[in-house]
């Protein structure tokens, strides 16, 4: 079982520390810093899942599985030609003691799905006015259980891939949005009748989640739990501005690291109540980094003024769900555009090459008159009608659109 993970991983370093990793390092470190004239192409999901033959792990133990699963897709990433980095590194989350074990004393979770990969409803707990049932959890690492995972994965990687512990505490990077939790907690439509019959309550609510995850980032950057490999920009972290990626680099304050939001849940909310009810909880959590990025699948359209008002924000997510032009509009050259072309037209449903030319030139068209800067993620790829070729396809068709548009 060792000796299959070691081959992997042994696989995987080689790959990470290669000068084709360092090139798109350099790509990347200069397309945050609005210096890099050629969009970078990010394949976010690729329906790797779908694809997979589960029959080659070797792996029994649920923690070596999962790795050993990880260390698969980034060789199958390794083949696909967009600009994603792969790191010579494999993260593992540290363990958290948490009040009654969750990360606000009760559980934050989706009802359950009616099949693998399947929608989930909500089920919301928090059902009272009163929200005395949540427990913030403070910083608080579990060492012997960390220790012991690490230990086991070090052990069957044998030194062909390091080992870094993220010890950046319970509140990372879909749950320190407020967003996420607060709609799980609540109940998605609950929370559209809260802003109506309930807004004072909410408020106390918002700022109750705010106030203690900026207490548990105090306490993490106070206990030195930050690393340089702890950035989140849901992209490539690298930018001139701040350090490169480095697990070695630890008790690294928040302004040397980016830190991604989102507000999924807040789409079908108007700009002001956007605004009123989330995004000036967010600000103070985001400012409290380095650097910031904004959004994932949800339409920022109406909202890019608000955004605004984030005084690190470099990225903006421009989904499959908002109007392009006026989102390269009202960015302009002030921030990186993130664009995110429809999943379900790129790739999902079959791939129709003609059609994605005429997509990427109509939309690179739009993104060269309002002179934004931006790169391209191929992100939810939920399924690709079992034929994966079509993803590696559709990156050298974006590349060669890319060559004819920007040279």
């Amino acid at each position: 079982m060792a000796k299959e993970l070691y081959d992997l991983a042994q696989r995987v370093s080689e790959i990470a520390r290669s000068d084709q990793m360092n090139e798109k390092r350099r790509i990347w470190r200069t397309q945050n810093s609005f210096q890099n004239p050629i969009p970078p192409i990010y394949l976010r999901a690729f329906a790797f899942a779908e694809n997979f033959d589960q029959r080659v792990l070797t792996c029994t133990d649920p923690l070596l599985r999962r790795y050993e699963v990880m260390l698969h897709e980034s060789l199958y990433r390794s083949t696909l030609g967009d600009d994603f980095i792969i790191e010579p590194w494999l993260r593992m989350d540290a363990a958290y003691r948490m009040p009654n074990g969750h990360r606000w004393g009760v559980p934050v979770a989706l009802g359950e799905r009616p099949k693998p990969g399947g929608a989930a409803a909500y089920k919301p707990i928090l059902t009272e006015e009163d929200f005395s049932c949540l427990r913030a959890s403070a910083y608080e690492v579990d060492e012997q259980k960390t220790a012991l995972q690490k230990e086991k994965l070090e052990e069957a990687l044998g030194g062909a891939l390091p080992v870094f512990v993220s010890r950046e505490g319970p509140y990372g990077m879909w749950s320190c949005d407020i967003s996420t939790d607060l709609a799980k907690l609540r109940g998605l439509e609950q929370l559209m009748w809260d802003v109506y019959d309930n807004p004072d309550w909410l408020h106390s609510l918002l700022a109750f989640m705010r106030d203690s995850i900026l207490e548990a980032h105090r306490q993490a950057e106070e206990a030195g739990g930050f690393s340089l490999a702890d950035h989140q920009n849901q992209c490539m972290p690298y930018a001139m501005e701040l350090d490169d990626p480095d697990p070695a680099v630890t008790g690294v304050p928040r302004k040397k690291l980016w830190r991604f939001l989102a507000a999924q849940e807040f789409t079908a909310f108007s700009p002001e109540m956007f605004w009123e009810f989330i995004l000036q909880y967010q600000k103070p959590i985001m400012e409290a980094f380095g650097l910031s990025a904004y959004g994932c699948c949800e339409n920022l359209t109406g909202v890019i003024p608000y955004l605004r008002r984030i005084k690190n924000l470099r990225r903006i997510a421009v989904s499959p769900f908002a109007d392009v032009r006026r989102c390269a509009e009202q960015i302009g050259r002030d921030y990186i555009l993130s664009w995110r072309p429809n999943p379900s037209s790129m790739v999902s449903q079959g791939l129709d090459e003609d059609f994605v030319r005429r997509h990427m030139r109509e939309h690179f068209a739009i993104f060269k008159e309002n002179h934004n800067v931006f790169d391209i993620t191929l992100k939810d790829v939920e399924t690709v009608s079992h034929q994966p070729e079509n993803v590696r396809r559709w990156t050298e068709i974006v590349r060669e659109e890319i060559v004819r548009c920007f040279g």
